[in-house]
């Protein structure tokens, strides 16, 4: 018997191909704009210059300051960027970071916002928001912080190194793991994470064998799309909170502590959600837990939380700031609870039952 169920629907257009950057320019114009802001990180500030060259008169210049965690100190030095140059729109280019900032951006200013995504992370399909300030990350939800458009294009990912596509895949499977257990779950983001989830599995491993594998990058990039937007439609649980505490609060790098957290995170919520977490299972094993923490290891993705400065005295303080508010996960817990988790974590082992 299928439940009663609440669907959104997808607003954003998505474009998704091979050379689909080169549409850009059109995508702009659509928007209604004609003074593009071409943003990006310091690494990728050659790529957001031959973007901002290849729209011309459309672009309106780049900024290249994005960040992790997207501090509000560098929303605005680059809101004051976007007025001194005059523009009218911003065009995100990048990983989670650049988008972040994109969104920050245009939910202050009304500005559209146009994402190219280049990794696997999934936030330009969410109406999600987390900025840091004054140590802590804070999460907000509004349908204008999603962007008017998203481009994908398989060949930007082409040259993304090893690492990086392994935990930005990560990434992108812990949003579908957690939609799947949401509270505002329903069968049609079911079977869409579940296909993102298979993509991922199938194609990660491809791409580890061969980085240049054309369609091993293109079933993990549609794995992430999928796995990106049921996020957009489900409310975030522990995984989530955990990933943006650790962030927000202790500078954990945004991908390999996604990564890393996953199969805990699953593994704790998996006896009280068994059944939500069918499809999940159905591609790794029913040990969802052990299973995500083998393949993880299998790809070469990070397994301890204490490879990147988090420690065990870190831990009572992350476990506090977790359990300071309420917020939906299927399974209850306490301080000591996501202490257990955690200590796991930062030891790398493999996930036992808590």
């Amino acid at each position: 018997m299928i439940d009663d169920f609440l669907f959104k629907g997808i607003p954003t257009r998505v474009l998704f191909g091979t050379g689909t950057i080169g549409w850009a320019g059109d995508e702009v114009a659509r928007l209604g704009a004609g003074r593009a802001l071409v943003l990006s990180t310091p690494n990728q500030v050659a790529d957001a210059e031959r973007l901002a060259a290849d729209l011309g008169d459309l672009a309106a210049g780049v900024f290249s300051g994005a960040t992790m965690h997207t501090p509000t100190d560098v929303t605005e030095t680059a809101l004051d960027t976007a007025r001194a140059a005059g523009a009218d729109c911003v065009v995100s280019l990048g990983g989670g970071s650049t988008v972040g900032l994109g969104k920050a951006m245009s939910i202050r200013t009304g500005m559209p916002h146009l994402a190219i995504p280049t990794t696997y992370a999934g936030s330009e399909m969410t109406d999600i928001l987390g900025e840091t300030k004054d140590g802590e990350k804070t999460t907000r939800r509004d349908p204008a912080i999603r962007p008017a458009t998203v481009i994908y294009d398989v060949s930007l990912t082409l040259g993304l190194p090893a690492d990086m596509t392994v935990t930005s895949a990560l990434n992108a499977a812990a949003h579908a793991v957690e939609a799947l257990y949401a509270p505002d779950a329903n069968p049609v983001l079911g079977q869409m994470a579940g296909e993102g989830l298979r993509a991922i599995h199938d194609g990660v491993p491809r791409v580890i064998a061969n980085p240049a594998d054309p369609e091993g990058r293109r079933e993990v990039l549609y794995g992430a799309w999928l796995c990106s937007t049921v996020l957009g439609q489900a409310e975030m649980g522990l995984h989530h909170k955990l990933c943006h505490v650790l962030g927000g609060s202790f500078d954990m790098p945004h991908a390999q502590t996604h990564a890393i957290l996953l199969p805990h995170t699953a593994g704790f919520n998996a006896p009280a959600a068994r059944q939500q977490l069918a499809p999940a299972m159905a591609v790794f094993g029913d040990d969802l837990g052990g299973a995500l923490w083998d393949f993880a290891k299998s790809a070469g993705a990070p397994l301890a939380l204490s490879d990147f400065g988090f420690t065990e005295n870190d831990i009572p303080r992350a476990a506090e700031i977790a359990t300071r508010n309420r917020y939906a996960n299927p399974r209850a817990f306490r301080e000591a609870e996501i202490a257990a988790l955690l200590n796991a974590a930062v030891q790398g082992n493999r996930p036992q039952t808590i």
